[in-house]
């Protein structure tokens, strides 16, 4: 067959196709190996956003509009078209035009024609990763040590967001931090800051066993949302030099504004499901930065590395590791809180 042709293949994929209808389903998938590499899906993480699929049939406006492949967190194998080896590759779930402004300036993850791993946001919706193989850029590839572990390696894609806030928040080495919101993305900003140098770490979150991990992860100490201690952090126009919220709470929002110091600096990494009343008085007299954090650029190839090289050990973050056929059981683990933490699903033979 000749290198310019396209080659077609079939095999099982995770499709959601509506609210708590989601199946294993045969899908065909034709690709050309002179533009794309083919990769064979070994283990995936399962994110928020899959849960809001399954749960919802949509995330915030974007509805499914006909089936889709969940998944954007996954790694795999492919072959070295020069030698015919393995290469076990963590999969970058972005697909920027590069082309654009924001491409050209160095801001992918702006991108105006973003094409994103299961997302309904465009129709027809991108296909994601929960399947036995994807069809991806050569770019969208980045090798790493065959000899690290799966469940390792599948935390790249939310270590990349993290990475991503805390580039957001500039040089943390020797500062003051809070993270509001300790759940998988916020214990990987703990993580981040630690490994960037931060001199303390606070974390705050309802849940005991979330606090419990916040501190395994590189915090200081970490308490209720509604613990009195807490207070001591207003004094004198605020405590920390930077607030990353993770939890997209909008008290805790509000709240950050009181504890990040004058002159700091607050990073929004958790989606409010709702429209937050601004103390703008408060806000502006304190001359505080306020930015978003939004998925990643370049950070997902430090994110490999940072794994790679054991600079961040999330192994205490993952609760549980189901086999794809078993992705109903697995994602309706995921969203029950009250015994899941992080849950990935295994495509191993």
């Amino acid at each position: 067959m000749h290198p310019t042709e396209s080659r077609e293949i079939t095999f099982n994929a995770c499709y959601i196709k509506g609210k708590h209808d989601l199946s294993i389903s045969p899908k065909k998938l034709e690709y050309n190996p002179a533009e794309e590499v083919l990769v064979k899906i070994s283990r995936g993480g399962i994110c928020g956003s899959d849960i809001h699929y399954f749960q919802h049939g949509g995330v915030g406006d974007f509805l499914l509009k006909h089936p889709m492949v969940l998944g954007h967190e996954v790694i795999g194998t492919t072959e070295d078209p020069d030698t015919g080896q393995q290469v076990h590759v963590a999969v970058n779930p972005s697909r920027p035009c590069n082309a654009c402004a924001f491409c050209l300036s160095g801001n992918s993850n702006l991108c105006l024609h973003m094409r994103f791993f299961g997302s309904a946001m465009l129709t027809p919706h991108v296909d994601g990763g929960f399947a036995e193989y994807v069809a991806v850029r050569p770019d969208q590839c980045v090798p790493y040590d065959g000899q690290k572990d799966d469940s390792i390696m599948a935390f790249c894609e939310p270590l990349a967001v993290a990475i991503h806030a805390l580039n957001q928040a500039g040089n943390v080495l020797g500062k003051k931090i809070l993270v509001t919101g300790s759940g998988p993305i916020g214990a990987l900003i703990i993580a981040a800051c630690r490994t960037a140098g931060a001199a303390e770490i606070i974390a705050t979150d309802p849940v005991g066993k979330n606090r419990d991990l916040a501190l395994t992860m590189g915090a200081d100490r970490a308490y209720a949302p509604d613990d009195s201690v807490l207070a001591g952090f207003t004094d004198k126009k605020g405590y920390f030099d930077a607030s990353f919220e993770a939890s997209g709470a909008i008290p805790a929002i509000q709240a950050n504004i009181d504890y990040t110091k004058a002159g700091g600096t607050m990073i929004q990494v958790g989606m409010s499901p709702g429209m937050a009343d601004i103390p703008v008085t408060r806000f502006l007299a304190k001359e505080i930065r306020y930015a978003g954090a939004f998925r990643f650029k370049d950070e997902f190839i430090t994110a490999v590395q940072w794994l790679e090289k054991g600079l961040i050990d999330p192994g205490p973050l993952l609760t549980r590791v189901f086999d794809y056929r078993d992705i109903v059981e697995a994602i309706t683990y995921a969203a029950d809180k009250t015994q899941a933490f992080k849950v990935q699903i295994s495509f191993d033979e």
